[in-house]
C-alpha cells in the first residue's frame, strides 16, 4: 500500500512571535497561549499534551496524556506508576512534552525532568476524580497485557462491588508527576514555512536565556 502526501500544504498565517512581545519567563507565555487554546473554537482539548519517555528497550516512546494543573515549577500530570510511562521514568526521568494546537497554529515543545508528586497531592486529586475513574484505576493493572475485554470489565465489577457504598482509596501505585522543564520552545507557524520559534533555556542561576531559532 502507498500514498504520495507530498502535495499536502498549508499555508500558516495566523499569528506571529516577536521578540518584543514575549515575557522574560516561559511559563508566563505558556499561561497565555494556554488560554488562549482554551477560549478558542478550534481546541476542544486544550490540556491534551504528548509525553515522550526512554523505554527500558532503549526506544522512546510516546502517547498523549492530560495536562492536570501548571505552577511555576513546571507540568503536572497523573498515571499508574506500573505502566510503561512509570517505568521509564524510574529508570530515566528526562521526558519530553509537546502541545500541538493545530487550530492556532501553534506547538510547544518541552524538555524537562519529571519526579513524583508528594503523597498528599496525589491524594487530594484522587479524591476530586469522578467515581468511575476512581474504580477504573484500581480495574487496569496499565500497559499489562490481559486476555480479552471481557476480563476487564470482570475486574471493574468486582472493584465496584468492593467498593460499593465505601470510599475509594488512592492506589500507592497512581499518582501524579510534576515535569520541570530545563527548556520549552514556542513556534508559531507562519508563511512560507518562515515559522517563529522561540527557545527558552534555562541558566544555573535559574534565569532564562532566550533565544531564536530558525525555521
Amino acid at each position: 500500500m502507498e500514498k504520495d502526501l507530498s502535495n499536502y500544504r498549508k499555508s500558516y498565517e495566523k499569528s506571529e512571535l516577536l521578540e518584543d512581545n514575549i515575557p522574560e519567563f516561559p511559563m508566563e507565555l505558556f499561561k497565555k497561549w494556554f488560554h488562549e487554546a482554551e477560549e478558542s473554537e478550534t481546541e476542544e482539548e486544550a490540556n491534551a499534551m504528548t509525553i515522550s519517555t526512554i523505554g527500558l528497550d532503549g526506544f522512546p516512546k510516546s502517547r498523549i496524556v492530560l495536562l492536570k494543573r501548571f505552577t511555576w515549577e513546571g507540568f503536572i500530570f497523573y498515571t499508574n506508576y506500573n505502566s510503561d510511562k512509570g517505568k521509564a521514568i524510574e529508570n530515566n526521568p528526562n521526558v519530553c512534552l509537546s502541545f500541538f494546537w493545530h487550530g492556532m497554529e501553534r506547538q510547544i515543545i518541552i524538555k524537562g525532568k519529571a519526579e513524583k508528586l508528594a503523597e498528599n497531592l496525589s491524594d487530594g486529586y484522587f479524591e476530586s476524580r469522578p467515581e468511575g475513574s476512581k474504580l477504573g484505576a484500581w480495574a487496569s493493572d496499565q500497559s499489562t497485557p490481559v486476555p480479552s475485554r471481557e476480563y476487564l470489565d470482570h475486574r471493574l465489577e468486582e472493584f465496584e462491588e468492593k467498593y460499593k457504598n465505601k470510599e475509594i482509596p488512592r492506589p500507592s501505585h497512581w499518582g501524579g508527576y510534576l515535569i520541570r522543564p530545563i527548556s520549552v520552545e514556542f513556534w508559531q507557524g507562519r508563511a512560507n514555512r518562515m515559522h517563529d520559534r522561540i527557545l527558552y533555556t534555562e541558566l544555573e542561576n535559574y534565569d532564562w536565556k532566550k533565544e531564536r531559532l530558525a525555521p
